[in-house]
């Protein structure tokens, strides 16, 4: 196979890797890339939202496959353009991509299909989301009803502060979701769809916010880990039963099936297992993690669940180490982001044992060397027999990693290798 992968960040960094270990899969290009993937793969410098120049570029490869990364080119239909060219295509079709593109329709979607999910206001005037803030109170959630790559989401005990985001979203979009707060860890499940049938990945649990502990504002993630040996038994299988697979027959029923990745953001609550949030792509950074673990052909799964013939697909094959991978983001992220400082010692962090640096916001100067172009610049991924090898060798490769004023949160995994991820039921595990 040849394949294409649309994207520039980590998480498409993760994906080439993994497929080329798949010995199905011959060539593998990528559209735009980034400095990191351009020395992994051949890249080509084509805006990926481009729906013409996407299919010119599918054309010129001659591509088996068409991956797509991110969620900006899933709203735009480029998918869709893609089929309609006749091109295989990992990736859901623009309408069924509004279940991340718009929270009020996934919303909609889970009370049609039963899912369990935090209760939620729809709100277009300020009056509408003071009403919905005090009717649920703190903690408050305010969600963007959009696009908004992982960063749309406010939960604060400060209802002024919520209040704003609120405004802010009015400004943008001309509605804001406002939703009860969900207790409890959180949970993020990738499962595969081909419109019909679903396959799940493996749980991971990334991390959100800024700074160590929880503390400063939301990020599109600074780091994850897998296994979760904290979950209860039968997890997967609940999301799969409750969540996975009605969704997927809803859409089908709406006549806009889901092929392609659901990701499952969900809360373990002291109320059951609740859906937080759809995503309709692989997450950044728990695919960084995930697939590290993944021995299964990566190509051929794909380009089952592309063309529909997931039906027969045995379990998947997963390694036992643990995965622990840590996002390095530039200063001043996630606000205002420095771009241009220069990054050292990614050679030698990549050199390491069990240690795969994956590029984000990387560029090359014209010097040669390698510069940050992006608020998350690198994902270093640790892998170890259990949870504390895979944490010591992730940050090892770190340290190694040189740009002034960096800033990466020291705790990623670290309650669970402690036992300290407090469950529903008040225990520790």
């Amino acid at each position: 196979m040849k394949i294409l992968v649309l994207g520039s960040g980590g998480r498409e960094h993760a994906i080439i890797r993994a497929l080329q270990l798949d010995p199905d899969v011959q060539e593998v290009h990528a559209a735009p890339g980034n400095a990191g993937i351009a020395l992994d793969v051949p890249v080509h410098a084509v805006d990926v939202t481009d729906t013409t120049g996407v299919t010119v570029l599918a054309g010129e490869l001659s591509a088996d496959l068409v991956v797509v990364g991110p969620e900006a080119p899933l709203a735009a239909g480029v998918s869709d353009a893609l089929r309609q060219a006749g091109f295989m295509v990992f990736g859901p079709s623009k309408a069924a991509a509004e279940l991340e593109a718009s929270k009020s329709f996934a919303k909609d979607v889970m009370a049609q299909a039963g899912v369990p999910t935090a209760a939620a206001h729809t709100c277009s005037t300020v009056a509408e989301a003071e009403a919905a803030l005090d009717a649920f109170g703190a903690p408050y959630v305010v969600k963007d009803d959009g696009l908004a790559a992982g960063k749309g989401v406010v939960v604060t005990s400060d209802r002024a502060e919520a209040l704003d985001h609120a405004r802010s979203c009015f400004d943008v979009k001309g509605t804001v979701v406002i939703e009860e707060f969900l207790d409890g860890p959180e949970v993020s499940l990738f499962v595969i769809s081909d419109g019909t049938n679903a396959v799940p990945l493996v749980p991971a649990q990334d991390f959100k916010r800024i700074g160590d502990d929880d503390a400063g504002p939301n990020t599109g993630g600074m780091g994850a880990y897998t296994p979760l040996d904290w979950l209860p038994e039968g997890f997967v299988d609940e999301v799969m039963e409750t969540v996975a697979r009605p969704v997927i027959a809803t859409m089908a029923d709406r006549g806009t099936p889901f092929a392609g990745v659901l990701y499952c953001g969900l809360a373990l609550t002291s109320r059951g297992l609740r859906v937080i949030e759809f995503n309709v792509r692989f997450g950044d950074p728990e695919t960084q993690a995930v697939l590290a673990r993944l021995r299964s052909p990566f190509g051929r799964f794909l380009m089952d669940a592309a063309t529909g013939c997931l039906a027969g697909l045995q379990e998947l094959d997963w390694s036992d180490d643990y995965a622990v991978d840590v996002v390095v983001a530039a200063a001043g992220y996630p606000e205002s982001p420095l771009k241009g400082g220069v990054l050292g010692g990614i050679a030698e962090a990549d050199a390491l044992e069990n240690v795969s640096v994956l590029h984000a916001g990387t560029s090359m100067a014209h010097d040669g060397g390698l510069v940050a172009s992006g608020g998350r610049v690198l994902a270093v991924v640790g892998l170890g027999e259990d949870l504390a090898a895979a944490r010591a060798r992730a940050y090892a490769g770190v340290d190694l990693i040189s740009l002034e004023g960096s800033q990466h949160r020291t705790d990623i995994g670290l309650k669970a290798e402690r036992g300290e991820i407090t469950l529903p039921n008040g225990k520790a595990r």
